[in-house]
């Protein structure tokens, strides 16, 4: 497992979620809750300061396919705003499958007592949270980065 600490996004239409690691990749935990702008580049910059503070040494956006596999109009939302993000920093982005992490976020939050509701600005950060413990879970078992770049994706 490579040291350093890592970053997870969910990228919703109204929110994205924000998860990250400590530096030994053992804890993962929601972060922060980005409010998803009609102008993306207000979101990146909210994006870009929580990169600098924690200094990751990668970057995993949540990929949400159909279950089938195949693109949705949300996965290419998901790209498109991870090809902007990638233009703004350095540290390198991989793609996570994220089917079904809302869903387990949803049931997760409901199995603690919290309504959907009064958990919606949580749920995101739970998404993303599970997208960052799949990454690390696959990078231990394969022994190197997890996912796929934005050049496979487009490849």
């Amino acid at each position: 497992m490579r040291p350093g600490r890592r970053l997870a996004v969910d990228v919703g239409t109204v929110r994205i979620g924000v998860a990250a690691c400590d530096s030994e990749c053992i804890i993962a935990s929601g972060l922060d809750t980005v409010a998803r702008e009609s102008d993306i580049s207000s979101s990146i910059d909210s994006l870009l300061t929580l990169i600098n503070e924690v200094n990751p040494i990668e970057i995993y956006v949540g990929l949400p396919a159909n279950l089938s596999g195949s693109h949705s109009k949300s996965t290419l939302d998901a790209i498109s705003f991870a090809k902007a993000l990638q233009g703004k920093t350095t540290v390198p982005l991989r793609f996570i499958d994220e089917r079904l992490t809302s869903v387990t976020a949803n049931a997760n939050l409901r199995a603690s007592g919290k309504n959907s509701k009064n958990s919606r600005h949580v749920v995101d950060q739970v998404a993303a949270t599970i997208i960052l413990e799949q990454a690390l879970s696959m990078e231990r078992s394969l022994g190197h980065a997890p996912g796929k770049s934005i050049e496979e994706i487009d490849g």
